[in-house]
């Protein structure tokens, strides 16, 4: 291939390292006016009375909102980015006389500058009757206290949702007799484990601006990952039609899933709307972590039962999910934590599988990049591990004892087929990367530091399966250059450029030859948006397709001009030529100048992509650490991983996606916390007391690939995004017990758990 599977460096690569100005912030008018939000300081209340007259009298003021202002038996919206209709309930109002959690929003104040809108937020009186709470997600399901009373919350899909209940979704399934597969098997492994909630701490927070155009329509510029969604919910949020509606993406400072939900549009969209004057609004860091959407905190009981040999024979799980105030994302996530999980043990003859999702009074949680099964994998690979362990059968053996292979039904993954797949030769490389015979277990360096090593394996998706949609333009410019759009979101991760590079593969240009432009939803072809790990699998395929229909328009055209039939020609990328007599040719250039006067042949096409199936990426994962039994530090010196992502069409950018995700898996293992007060407040409200870990903070991250083929993905491509995160978690926490025989089943592991577990044992 001349394109596909090559190392180019991202199309906006120069911009980005030489500061040009291409964020929204970089984009937006000085005048516009500033948007803050005055957030609630309780869990669970009613805005009794609020006076606004001495903050609108501050000069420089130019509004102020409040839920008087907002109708409050109006339809309920979600904030979500997801297909319609939305798994999420409806839940929402733009600002609600009942505030559910420390940071929902009271008021909007709108004003020329920060000094003046300030000083207003600090001036508004509210007087609230402060209500019981529900911070414990064990007894929210039946809780005498609701998060959701009102008579207006709504859900489209049938997820088991019941907000009087506190139940934002449950599900039950299972194949196979579960309960006598485990009587009958030797050795059960039974725990609970739990992961905290974790922010996706990108670097640039949320923030939109918004404004008023000659037709008098609402445009949003947002760092959003779902321009489409976006434009949806805000008209939803409004109650205006989503014809008055345009939703553009500049390039995104990082999203990781949590601008797969519309935190923050809505409020100067309702500013804009109201005033007819442009505004924005940015988060601090604060506002993006005690108000945002941060990963789902989950606890997940797990029975596992094996045989001596090691033969995985049934898994048994169930996942409490911790939705928060409100139930974005909540029915989804929560699935994956098993559907993810449990069929990369393809030999188990019984699964169950069942779930609740509960509301309560903590901030709502969301998207992040793994999006569920980051935590049930943590608990199905930390199961084989201790499984490994009681058998005295290395970790590695016992995987390639069990592993799905290509070709092989998978029950818990909706039934579906395993259509590609190098999980085997994934287990094989990672085991050579890190020198795993030379360094399993353990070693004792003699001064209170002990080196071990841990493994997890993992599997992802490319997409939803049956609903999500890609679609690209491709159409054909003077002199023979092409303009891609899309609906997809580059949030960083290169997506302009491996579509781009999709594009000239099929094309036969070179990769400078497509420009590319995304996202706008005046613009661009619908796209499901830049989540569930789509994009390339999805998206690219679209793309593919619009590329060779546009193939056959050149062809037609050239075939029009030469005078023959199309079947007669060839097009080779840079002319079309006469298959009995080569020397007879017209080039592209002159080709798109014929289709400029007196021929009808449009050298533009649309396709659109959808996939009945969503292939899994695999991952194997191995780290090395050094342990201090003294302090509880613990360094990860070394973290191996080998991916089967199908065809890599950017070697590059799929090994930074690897490596990016690594990084966040290593974070969410031992230092990412997220801790709430007595009275609900988020107690890591910076990045000073929430610790995210930095390139200085580990030591060697290596990725390498196995390539299967995936037939229904361009060029064989699956996904890359997500699947990255997820072995680190289980390969952390093994290594940990291998160096001081404590296993834990809660997440992060902090050096006190590990100084107090290593004195315990000596």
């Amino acid at each position: 291939m001349k394109t596909v599977s090559k190392a180019y460096r991202k199309k906006d690569a120069m911009q980005l390292v030489t500061g040009q100005p291409v964020y929204m912030d970089d984009l937006v008018p000085a005048n516009c006016l500033i948007v803050k939000l005055l957030r609630s300081p309780h869990a669970n209340a009613i805005v009794k009375t609020i006076n606004t007259a001495v903050a609108k009298k501050v000069p420089g003021i130019e509004a102020i909102f409040t839920w008087e202002d907002v109708p409050q038996d109006a339809p309920r919206y979600t904030q979500a980015g997801q297909t319609f209709p939305e798994a999420s309930p409806r839940d929402r109002l733009l600002i609600d006389r009942h505030v559910r959690f420390v940071g929902d929003v009271v008021a909007i104040v709108a004003g020329k500058d920060e000094k003046c809108v300030d000083k207003a937020l600090r001036l508004i009186k509210v007087e609230y009757e402060v209500l019981d709470a529900v911070l414990d997600y064990h007894t929210a399901k039946d809780n005498p206290v609701l998060v959701h009373p009102e008579e207006n919350w709504e859900a489209l899909c049938p997820v088991g949702a019941d907000n009087k209940r506190n139940l934002c979704a449950h599900g039950e399934e299972g194949d196979g007799d579960i309960e006598a597969v485990l009587a009958n098997s030797d050795i059960v492994i039974e725990h609970t484990y739990h992961t905290k909630a974790c922010q996706q701490a990108m670097m640039e927070t949320f923030r939109t601006y918004c404004s008023i155009d000659l037709y008098g329509r609402l445009n949003i510029l947002s760092s959003t990952q779902i321009v489409f969604h976006t434009r949806r919910n805000v008209a939803n949020a409004l109650h205006i039609p989503k014809s008055m509606i345009r939703v553009i993406k500049p390039r995104v400072g990082g999203g990781f899933g949590a601008k797969q939900t519309n935190v923050c549009e809505v409020y100067p969209a309702f500013v804009t709307w109201k005033t007819k004057k442009p505004s924005k609004i940015i988060f601090s860091r604060v506002e993006s972590q005690i108000a945002s959407s941060p990963r789902h905190e989950m606890e997940i009981h797990l029975r596992l039962g094996a045989t001596k040999e090691g033969i995985v024979k049934g898994i048994d799980m169930h996942t409490l999910s911790n939705t928060g105030a409100y139930g974005e994302h909540g029915p989804t996530t929560v699935g994956l934590s098993g559907h993810k999980s449990i069929p990369l043990y393809a030999k188990a003859e019984a699964f169950r599988f069942t779930y609740d999702v509960v509301y309560t009074n903590h901030m709502s949680a969301g998207a992040y990049r793994g999006y569920g099964a980051t935590q049930g994998l943590f608990a199905v690979e930390s199961a084989v591990n201790e499984l490994a362990a009681k058998l005295h059968m290395d970790p590695f053996e016992i995987r390639q004892k069990n592993i799905v292979k290509e070709g092989d039904y998978m029950p818990a993954y909706y039934g579906a087929t395993n259509t590609s797949c190098a999980l085997d030769r994934c287990l094989a490389k990672v085991h050579e990367m890190i020198r795993w015979d030379e360094k399993y277990p353990a070693r004792d360096l003699g001064n209170g530091k002990v080196r071990a090593v841990g493994m997890g394996m993992a599997m992802q998706g490319s997409g939803i399966s049956g609903m999500d949609v890609g679609s690209a333009t491709l159409k054909v410019n003077d002199e023979g250059f092409y303009s891609l759009v899309i609906g997809a979101a580059d949030m960083g991760t290169g997506c302009d450029t491996t579509l781009a590079q999709i594009a000239a593969e099929v094309l036969d240009c070179e990769l400078d030859d497509i420009t590319v432009f995304g996202a706008d939803t005046d613009t661009s072809p619908y796209d499901s948006g830049s989540y569930a790990s789509s994009t390339t699998y999805v998206t690219g395929k679209a793309v593919e397709k619009c590329a060779l229909k546009l193939r056959e328009q050149i062809s037609k055209l050239g075939a029009e001009m030469l005078e023959c039939a199309p079947d007669e020609v060839t097009f080779d990328g840079r002319k079309v030529y006469v298959d009995a007599a080569p020397e007879r040719g017209v080039s592209l250039a002159e080709i798109v100048s014929a289709s400029q006067f007196g021929h009808m042949v449009p050298l533009e096409v649309t396709e659109t992509h959808t996939s009945p199936l969503s292939p899994p990426p695999y991952m194997v994962g191995a780290a090395e650490i050094e342990l201090d039994k003294e302090t509880g530090e613990v360094k990860v010196l070394e973290f191996d991983a080998c991916v089967d992502c199908g065809t890599p069409i950017n070697p590059n950018l799929t090994r930074v996606q690897a490596e990016g995700g690594i990084l966040q898996g290593i974070g969410m293992t031992l230092t990412e916390n997220i801790t709430y007060d007595a009275k609900g407040y988020p107690m890591e409200n910076s990045l000073f007391q929430y610790k995210i870990p930095a390139r200085v903070d580990i030591g060697h991250i290596h990725v390498e690939f196995e390539n299967s083929y995936e037939p229904n993905g361009p060029f064989g491509a699956k996904s890359i995004g997500e699947v990255v995160i997820n072995t680190p978690l289980p390969a952390i926490s093994d290594a940990i017990y291998n160096a001081i025989g404590t296993r834990f089943y809660e997440l992060p592991i902090t050096p006190e758990q590990v100084a107090m577990a290593a004195a315990e044992k000596e």
